[in-house]
């Protein structure tokens, strides 16, 4: 005679599958939540004490990728902990639609035809490419499970938000903040555009080149300067050290 022995242990029943089946219950947990209006009820509970993430926005360029998904995932995790704690913590989405990684996929997408492209067409196709990525990474990022308002992001090529960085740059001019300097300014032949200083990479270089210090025998020999003046090399050295300590002040 054989014993089947769960028939022997007081197990408690559950309704819960056996099976998790996530890639299935995650989507039907996401559209609960968006329903039931989950984000919006969090931020309504508490109003006491905030707690406001500010996130540096992607750039809208591609679909995300593993280190998009760290960054959103890990700050959710620190927005939903806060609002669990009590704090009033929203959190406002954004995305990055200017700069060379934009116009780097355009230039690729039109291929032989940037030649001919002019600068308003270029620019319009950047807004349209911006514009697809930036509602593709929104729904990507909405998949992640990350809670935020998704409805109403800031975006750096909205005309609204380009409109206060004109007049917060106006106030910037008429509390005279604001001045005119020289500045180099990267410019890469190959993208025709220009580069911020993160965007050049130094090649290593090596180089037959060396420099070897020799004892002058008389360094009262004068020598005939750039303006045309004769000058001692001790007065040269000197002046030579004056501007390394000036420039080392600086």
């Amino acid at each position: 005679m054989t014993t089947d022995y769960k028939d022997t242990l007081n197990l408690p029943n559950t309704s819960f599958p056996m099976k998790a089946n996530l890639a299935q219950k995650e989507v039907e947990l996401l559209a609960v939540w968006e329903k039931n209006g989950t984000y919006q009820k969090m931020q309504q509970k508490d109003r006491a004490k905030s707690y406001i993430l500010h996130d540096g926005p992607p750039y809208a360029n591609g679909n995300i990728h593993l280190g998009h998904a760290l960054n959103k995932i890990l700050k959710d995790m620190i927005v939903k902990y806060k609002a669990m704690k009590g704090h009033y913590a929203p959190y406002v989405p954004g995305w990055d639609c200017h700069g060379l990684p934009i116009e780097h996929q355009v230039d690729k997408n039109l291929g032989a035809k940037k030649e001919n492209t002019t600068i308003t067409e270029k620019r319009k196709l950047c807004r349209e490419y911006a514009a697809k990525f930036l509602d593709i990474q929104r729904e990507e990022f909405k998949r992640l499970g990350v809670f935020g308002d998704w409805q109403d992001p800031y975006i750096t090529m909205a005309f609204p938000y380009e409109a206060t960085i004109v007049r917060e740059l106006n106030r910037f001019v008429q509390n005279g903040s604001v001045y005119k300097g020289k500045k180099p300014v990267h410019w890469c032949p190959t993208c025709v555009t220009a580069l911020a200083e993160a965007e050049v990479e130094y090649a290593d270089k090596e180089s037959p080149s060396v420099y070897v210090k020799f004892r002058v025998k008389d360094p009262t020999i004068k020598l005939q300067t750039g303006n045309g003046q004769a000058q001692s090399l001790k007065a040269l050295f000197a002046d030579i050290r004056g501007l390394k300590e000036m420039h080392r002040q600086f």
